[in-house]
């Protein structure tokens, strides 16, 4: 753990200097800039007050969907407002058009989400152990794999629920994606340390197929499909994204470096959350850029998805505008713009490509 933490911070000097100074040797194409949307989304309706945002997905018409845990709300949050819905969706330009969330059916601490190819909308809770399937607008719970704390920390092919009888089981399901090539279902089960460290492949009906454990993560945080069918896993804390093809045999890694800001006096790195939490792929057909929450140094670093090449980061610690307090999940739509869902933070933000 030590090493690879001392190998990225060592790297992450060099990895910055080329993106920022040399950009034209690194890249094949100019190096794109993000600014901050302020004015997105609009205010949120009826005196509701967020919380933790934790989740986010896109659908098909570029309309984002942000789960919110309610648990985290403050009594000053209750006192001043309405505790907003668990899912809340925004239209392109900022407004909310739906929100949802039954308390009977959801566990209050949600973590990700996920649209398919239908604009199903599929809803990781960690601690739950459940993985759940809506209709796009929230009305019908469709499938559900695991039931709410009923939990499975070996192979997951233990009996499922009343709506799936051949579903796996969890422990820390953290992240989902659905295969639009083969309707199979993806998902990281390893939230935190000490919870499973696998990803689970199941067949369209729920029904285990297969799995890959990575004992050496101590937590496997994401799953992501690329178009030429590579799976990208989020190793949170290990400073890299791990890349498997479909089957689980590993390919590469892309290592994530970073650097404390104010260098601690003893010389001992400790981190604040991990340089890999989540990532997003560029809409065009390629999936040029990947890029990657560094809650660490609390910014978004962008990548080559290809090759790993640095090259640029945008944000910084704060409150304001365009900066972060512990970004969590992260999406892209068609048009290039980043969306960013907050914990500490309670909030979601857009931010625009600029060309120059």
């Amino acid at each position: 753990m030590k090493t690879g933490i001392f190998r990225a911070a060592l790297s992450a000097g060099l990895a910055i200097a080329l993106g920022t100074f040399f950009p034209s040797a690194v890249l094949a194409q100019p190096v794109p800039r993000y600014e901050v949307d302020a004015a997105w989304p609009k205010p949120l309706p009826d005196q509701w007050v967020a919380s933790g945002l934790v989740g986010l997905c896109i659908d098909s018409q570029d309309h984002v969907l942000v789960l919110h845990r309610q648990e985290e709300m403050s009594a000053g949050g209750r006192n001043a407002g309405v505790p907003a819905p668990l899912i809340i969706e925004f239209d392109p330009e900022g407004n909310v058009v739906n929100s949802w969330g039954d308390l009977e059916l959801l566990d209050l601490r949600l973590h990700s989400c996920h649209f398919d190819e239908d604009d199903n909308v599929w809803i990781a809770s960690a601690p739950s152990g459940m993985l759940q399937k809506y209709s796009h607008d929230g009305s019908r719970l469709l499938m559900q794999i695991g039931e709410k704390g009923v939990l499975d920390s070996s192979d997951g092919t233990s009996e499922g629920t009343p709506l799936n009888s051949n579903a796996a089981r969890f422990l820390m399901p953290s992240g989902i994606r659905v295969d639009r090539a083969t309707g199979n279902i993806f998902v990281a089960d390893g939230e935190q340390p000490g919870s499973n460290r696998r990803i689970v492949v199941m067949d369209a009906s729920g029904a285990f197929l297969r799995q890959w454990v990575i004992d050496d993560m101590e937590s496997v945080h994401c799953v992501h499909l690329s178009n030429d069918s590579m799976v990208y896993v989020c190793h949170r804390r290990g400073s890299e994204i791990r890349v498997y093809d479909k089957m689980g045999s590993f390919q590469h890694r892309i290592e994530i470096p970073w650097m404390p800001v104010t260098p601690p006096e003893d010389g001992r790195i400790v981190q604040s959350g991990g340089s890999a939490v989540d990532i997003a792929f560029s809409p065009d057909p390629e999936e040029r850029l990947m890029y990657v929450i560094n809650q660490n140094n609390q910014r978004i670093d962008v990548f080559e998805r290809e090759n790993g090449n640095f090259v640029t980061s945008f944000g910084r610690a704060g409150n304001y505008p365009g900066q972060f307090n512990q970004p969590h999940s992260i999406g892209v739509d068609s048009n290039g713009n980043i969306y960013v869902a907050e914990n500490r933070g309670q909030r979601v933000q857009r931010f625009r490509p600029v060309t120059e």
